[in-house]
């Protein structure tokens, strides 16, 4: 089993808080290989005071649903106070942090540029910056491993909540390692420390880790839905349900206009390498065509590591824009429309339209190729 962030911090480098305001920012992935929570754990530490808690998306306690506003409150656990990061304020002000000599980050990533939790770290960060307060962010595995990228890099115009820096859709990076690069290549000059696993390789999956998956978001449910949301997270900007509001959300996609077994025909004649489908109904509970049938496909995974989910997202969507014109359409108007916002380029459209990416993949892997050589300095493991 790999060693954890916060038991590196306990074990090895407790003296980094000792006699510190800390406040930590975390949710419910915040536990060490013991399922005990990191909350807790520094709590329970005579020389550390505990001052405040900081919730991403979904709160400090994981009960938020994704996209509605968090307001900030006292945990009836702790009695701390517990700063919403993901509501009227998303980035901690100067009053929050007024008592606080240090921020530590305890989140599980998903290792894909549209989780919103990177972009709660890198407002952190800044607010840290600007206020001189320390960040400690404890390391954790990136889940679907830490060698393959995969996607294209965002065009900067497009930045947003879920999408702040130039990173491509599967990054490859655990959250130590983007803080990192945050602070030394996009100007979050905080004074930063990251506390490192031990026994965690680049080539793991999580299945490999030895830990307990913990949901870290609602529609987290996972490895495999980790492994397909690089691609299938694109179908949030159009008019296709990504399967929220089923047990199996981005692992199975859909409409009340569709017919799942042509979908799975011409979907699995792509050949798509570590991946079939076959036709599936759904009726989602909340969400796109909450309370109708959906006819659609699940893909199942065959080889993890041939998956490559931003072909599988953009092909999938390829063919539902060939087969279903007049139904097919993507959400939003205008160039920071959703799709275009996760997509971090305003050419996808078009070529989903067109069902043609001629030469869009190659040009996509060789982005990956010279962000990989960007980022080596600053990479742990």
């Amino acid at each position: 089993m790999i060693q954890l962030g916060i038991e590196t911090l306990l074990r090895d480098q407790i003296a980094l808080l000792k006699g510190k305001r800390v406040g930590l920012l975390t949710n419910m992935t915040g536990l060490d290989s013991r399922l005990c929570p990191t909350i807790d754990l520094l709590m329970a530490q005579p020389d550390i005071h505990l001052s405040a808690l900081f919730g991403p998306e979904h709160g400090v306690r994981g009960d938020g649903q994704e996209g509605l506003p968090i307001e900030s409150y006292t945990d009836p656990l702790t009695h701390l106070p517990v700063y919403s990061l993901y509501g009227n304020t998303r980035k901690p002000s100067k009053a929050m942090l007024k008592n606080i000599d240090c921020i530590v980050i305890d989140l599980q990533d998903i290792g894909v540029r549209y989780y919103t939790f990177i972009s709660t770290m890198s407002l952190v960060m800044e607010a840290c910056m600007e206020e001189s307060k320390e960040v400690v962010v404890l390391d954790r595995p990136n889940p679907v491993n830490g060698l393959n990228r995969e996607g294209n890099i965002l065009d900067k115009s497009l930045s947003s909540f879920v999408g702040m820096h130039p990173l491509p859709n599967r990054h490859g990076l655990t959250i130590g390692e983007l803080s990192l690069l945050y602070k030394h290549e996009f100007g979050i000059n905080c004074s930063l420390t990251v506390v490192p696993m031990k026994r965690w390789s680049r080539t793991m999956y999580f299945r490999e880790t030895g830990l307990c998956w913990v949901q870290p978001s609602p529609n987290a449910t996972g490895e495999a839905m980790a492994v397909l949301y690089p691609g299938m997270c694109l179908i949030e900007g159009t008019t296709l349900s990504e399967g929220r509001g089923t047990t199996r959300p981005f692992e199975v996609i859909g409409a009340p206009y569709m017919n799942g077994s042509e979908i799975a025909d011409k979907f699995n004649q792509l050949g798509l390498k570590g991946v079939l489908a076959r036709p599936t109904s759904f009726v989602p509970y909340y969400s796109k065509y909450k309370g109708k049938l959906c006819r659609g496909i699940q893909i199942h995974i065959t080889d993890i590591s041939k998956v490559q989910s931003y072909k599988i997202g953009l092909y999938t969507l390829g063919l539902v824009a060939e087969m279903y014109p007049s139904e097919f359409s993507f959400l939003g108007n205008g160039n920071r429309c959703t799709f275009n916002l996760l997509a971090g380029n305003t050419k996808i459209r078009q070529k989903i339209l067109e069902n043609n990416f001629d030469d869009f993949f190659e040009q996509c892997q060789a982005e990956c190729d010279q962000f990989s050589e960007h980022v080596l300095p600053y990479l742990l493991y």
